[in-house]
């Protein structure tokens, strides 16, 4: 009798395992000792500096984690993909890390054309998309239980930018260069509210083509215009010509930036000629000899892992990684996509050592926050100029 209940409790046993077996499965991405974690960059293309810095500041967070043990029990491993700032190639990426790679989730994609062209290849695999390197309103709006964001828009950073220069001064005559595409556009949008707020109208609007090089054209448009003050929808390369071009051209206007335009390669590649602009921001670029002993520690470590110095991707890329560890551990051993979700929504990140902001996340809210701050470039370095302003 014992033998025959010891056989039947195996059998119940055996059956339950084998029930338990694709639900375990059903979970991509994640194994009893390993979670996926797929990331779209630029490492070949326009913006390949920022996809670089992202890469690296990712990877140094998973290291930490995974030196200390893993997120219960489990170890990270990030899979890193080139878009080379090209939807087509992102495309691409996407496919592979969604249907090859089996992700379980995707974070930090670089690009707001990037986001957008392979956001509905990783929603067709219930593949959460979390805090993509754009400051678009497309990556949380509308609600969508997988899209989340981090940081404020750019249409949100205008407005706050000009709301705090119109303190200063208030007869401006603003006008805007921007690039042709969905981030220019966003730029345009945010431009326009602002104006809208401040009970003005645009002196001048003109666009570049993504690429390119030469912009008397538009520096030219905007100095006839009359303009003094410049919204800036432009990203390095594009920023640094502008402004080198208005400089040339004694148009001394003015510029205010996105995050976009918020790196040190800016005044690195344009030299004296770009102090004075001012950028929209969040978390700050982390100098070697930063007043925060902290940021000085981390910028050390990073510089001793990679053998250059960190920069605001660098940081963003760690602090996007270090997002996703703590949604990982909320969500509890049994990590599936649901669970993922359920932490993520009642998720709150304290501000950090790098000025970032306070960020709350609940099912209907899947922006961090909406608040940004001004840096000015003076004398080669950016110098935080405000607080946080609310558009």
């Amino acid at each position: 009798m014992q033998r025959r209940n010891a056989i039947k409790h195996a059998g119940v046993l055996a059956l339950a395992a084998a029930f338990a077996a694709p639900a375990l499965a059903q979970t991509q991405g994640v194994t009893k000792d390993e979670v996926l974690v797929g990331t779209i960059q630029d490492l070949s293309g326009p913006i390949a500096a920022f996809g670089k810095s992202t890469r690296a500041g990712m990877q140094l967070r998973v290291d930490e984690l995974n030196e200390q043990g893993g997120v219960h029990g489990r170890k990270i491993k990030l899979i890193v993909e080139d878009s080379g700032y090209d939807p087509k190639k992102g495309v691409l990426a996407a496919q592979k890390l969604a249907q090859r790679d089996k992700v379980f989730v995707t974070a930090g994609n670089i690009g707001t054309p990037i986001a957008l062209a392979t956001m509905p290849i990783f929603f067709e695999k219930n593949i959460p998309h979390l805090f993509p390197l754009t400051a678009a309103r497309q990556m949380y709006e509308p609600l969508h239980k997988l899209k989340y964001s981090f940081a404020a828009t750019y249409f949100d950073q205008v407005r706050s930018g000009v709301k705090h220069l119109t303190k200063v001064r208030a007869d401006r005559k603003w006008c805007i260069i921007y690039q042709d595409d969905d981030f220019g556009l966003e730029v345009l949008q945010g431009a326009e509210a602002a104006m809208k707020d401040i009970g003005k109208a645009l002196v001048e609007k003109t666009s570049y083509k993504r690429g390119s090089t030469d912009f008397s054209s538009q520096v030219a448009r905007m100095k006839g215009a009359g303009c003094d003050s410049v919204i800036m929808g432009t990203i390095i390369r594009e920023t640094v010509g502008t402004i080198g071009e208005a400089r040339k051209t004694a148009f001394n206007a003015q510029f205010l930036g996105t995050s976009a335009s918020y790196t040190h390669l800016i005044h690195r590649l344009g030299g004296p000629a770009m102090n004075g602009l001012i950028s929209a921001h969040t978390v700050a670029h982390p100098y070697l000899d930063d007043a925060n002993q902290n940021v000085r520690f981390w910028a050390s470590k990073y510089k001793t892992k990679f053998n250059e110095d960190p920069d605001v991707f660098s940081v963003y890329g760690y602090t996007i990684m270090d997002n996703v560890i703590n949604a990982i551990s909320k969500a509890g051993r049994n990590l599936t996509t649901d669970a993922l979700i359920k932490a993520l929504d009642s998720m709150t990140v304290p501000a950090d050592m790098f000025g970032g902001d306070t960020m709350t996340f609940t099912p209907t809210k899947h922006l961090g926050s909406n608040k940004s701050r001004l840096s000015e470039i003076k004398d080669g370095k950016w110098t935080v100029i405000s607080g946080y302003v609310e558009p």
